[in-house]
């Protein structure tokens, strides 16, 4: 009798069988297809480099596979398996063309499996391929990612140095038949001789010499095509904020902005944004290795906020994007979760001060006091002034210690950073500076330390940045943060953001009295950590100022995509730099003053040289 699945005898049949009858779900086809494509690859790449793999049982099954186009065209299998490892990632990805690229290989792999060995079983297993992506066409619907003609010199030395390997395994493979007793450099002077086309110093017995040849000018042919391909395709450029989006965000943080400390960082223009159908309310977003990561909540009116998620979810699934946001809040997380059904997870604290408890006074502060007090009798005094009233060669002086004295090729910071100084709409920006004026002047005059604070609503402030000349003693930093406080009522300033403590609850129950295992060894592992990364020192220098503790939150999609969110926020930090050398990366655009700000006299630039 026959078994309807979806009826009312759909429970006398075990739910394993029913997976089984009714096949793959939409969603895993492309894993699936992406999978088979892999082993596929390999299988040919293993076939076109090692003899004995062509020769052995496993071969034999791997010859009715896709792509293996017989078991001596090691160049072709090799090219195959190539792209077909290309070709794996953009159908895991859901990518439109990479769909397109596998629904004309698989009928061409067919094609040759019947031509070349009259491969019955080889066309079938390429038909129920083709079959299942026409089928699932609609989830191979993903947009192209942000792109741009530098990506094609990328290409080019990861390219170059993967044939440069793997045609040194391909000449390596061959010791019985080589002729002679070749050194490594007339192995490393043949792979490089091939890769070009031409013939080198080493020579083999029989047809290995073809073999290899074809080999390696197959890999060279790869690398030179898919440089050329990504040099001459259109360009597709990351999404930047346009004057006018900024605007638009602006507008909302006049109205909205005292409702989140991150807000202001909105304005940085690498980011992306979104805008909900009504307009009151934005997502601000970066793409990193294929993560659309998002910072902070989302800006403007609460209530429009699902409106603004919604069309960031869109985006990232047309572009099939992994969404993730970094340092919401918690009515932020309860929201993004609410609306989108993702995850959340405590990341970290951020450090707030309410500047009316704000005092240097009790044995609490006597470490900060002492600090303070030994730096201002050694002769340094402080400035905390808005943007707009530092003259233009002040605001020219501390851009230029900002660049100098950052320490890094790049800047750091993301959801907590602005990336600039003295720009015409951030003209409300808090600037606190240290001088010594009892030295000789440098090229900065007599400044020794910045730090830089965004507006948070009307009557708040967020840190931004922390600069300060290696040469100044101890504790700049601590100085200008309580110069900071202690001017903030003038300024009409009543509570102030500082650094945010990652995994801050962690390390505090970890050090109480008490603390079971499990909290002591996660402690241990975040204080080894901080060898490498601003974890422990961080919130240290926070709990200085006795603070009062807001939970900032990761959102994701899975547990299996926090590697990847992870990797790609500390890309975005600027912890991780996986940028092309120095040389030859193209000139970035020096920060200039605001437009009234004219640069420092000759003269002037020659004293403090002097």
């Amino acid at each position: 009798m026959s078994v309807r699945i979806d009826g009312e005898m759909s429970g006398v049949v075990p739910s394993r069988v029913r997976r089984i009858l009714r096949g793959p779900s939409p969603e895993r086809v492309p894993a699936l297809v992406a999978t088979a494509c892999t082993l596929v690859g390999l299988l040919d790449i293993a076939a076109g480099v090692f003899p004995r793999f062509r020769h052995s049982r496993i071969h034999t099954l791997a010859e009715v596979l896709p792509g293996a186009l017989g078991p001596f065209a090691a160049a072709l299998a090799l090219s195959a398996g190539v792209l077909l490892l290309y070709l794996a990632h953009g159908l895991r990805r859901h990518k439109r063309r990479a769909w397109r690229a596998a629904v004309v290989l698989l009928p061409a792999g067919a094609v040759a499996q019947f031509v070349y060995r009259h491969s019955i079983i080889g066309v079938v297993i390429a038909g129920v391929l083709l079959a299942l992506l026409l089928r699932h066409r609609s989830e191979f619907d993903a947009l192209p990612d942000p792109r741009s003609r530098w990506r094609a010199l990328t290409n080019f030395f990861l390219m170059g140095t993967f044939s440069l390997g793997l045609g040194t395994v391909v000449v390596g493979t061959h010791p019985h038949n080589v002729i002679g007793d070749p050194s490594l450099a007339d192995y490393l002077t043949h792979v490089v001789y091939g890769l070009f086309g031409f013939e080198g110093p080493i020579d083999y017995t029989g047809r290995t010499s073809w073999t290899v040849g074809y080999s390696l000018g197959a890999l060279g042919l790869l690398t030179a095509i898919t440089t050329i391909y990504l040099a001459f395709r259109p360009e597709h450029p990351a999404a930047r904020l346009t004057d006018d989006e900024e605007k638009q965000l602006r507008e909302l943080l006049d109205k909205h902005g005292a409702r989140d400390s991150l807000g202001h960082f909105a304005l940085r223009r690498d980011k992306g944004v979104v805008f909900s159908p009504s307009g009151k309310a934005a997502v601000t977003y970066r793409v990193v290795s294929g993560v659309m990561l998002a910072s902070g909540d989302p800006i403007g009116d609460v209530e429009a906020w699902p409106g603004a998620i919604e069309r960031f979810m869109d985006e990232a699934k047309a572009h099939s994007w992994t969404p993730a946001v970094m340092g919401c809040s918690e009515t932020g997380g309860q929201v993004w979760t609410r609306e989108t059904g993702l995850d959340a997870l405590e990341l970290g604290d951020e450090a707030v001060v309410d500047v009316a408890d704000f005092s240097l006074t009790g044995r609490a502060m006597r470490n900060v006091r002492q600090m303070v007090k030994r730096i201002e009798r050694n002769g340094y005094e402080t400035r905390v002034r808005r943007v707009r009233d530092l003259t233009p060669q002040e605001l020219e002086a501390v851009q230029r210690a900002a660049t100098d004295w950052r320490g890094t090729d790049t800047e750091r910071g993301f959801s907590m950073a602005l990336g600039r100084i003295g720009d015409p709409g951030d003209l409300d920006c808090l600037i606190a500076t240290a001088h010594k004026k009892d030295e000789v002047l440098g090229p900065y005059g007599d400044l020794k330390a910045v730090i830089h604070f965004v507006p948070w609503g009307k009557d708040g402030a967020s840190l931004e940045l922390m600069r300060r000349d290696r040469s100044a003693d101890p504790g700049m930093n601590e100085l200008l943060i309580v110069a900071s406080l202690q001017a903030a009522p003038q300024l009409g300033i009543k509570h102030v953001s500082l650094n945010f403590a990652m995994f801050r609850s962690a390390l505090a129950r970890g050090e109480k009295l008490g603390a079971g295992p499990v909290l002591r060894f996660w402690r241990g592992l975040l204080v080894f950590l901080s060898r490498w990364f601003q974890i422990e020192s961080l919130y240290k220098f926070n709990a200085k100022f006795r603070p009062r503790w807001e939970p900032r939150f990761v959102v994701f999609r899975s547990t299996r995509d926090l590697p990847r969110i992870g990797f790609a926020a500390m890309q975005a930090e600027g912890f991780v730099n996986l940028a092309m050398p120095r040389f030859i990366r193209p000139a970035r655009k020096v920060q200039r003053p605001c437009p009234h700000i004219a640069p420092l006299e000759r003269q002037e630039r020659e004293v403090q040289t002097a």
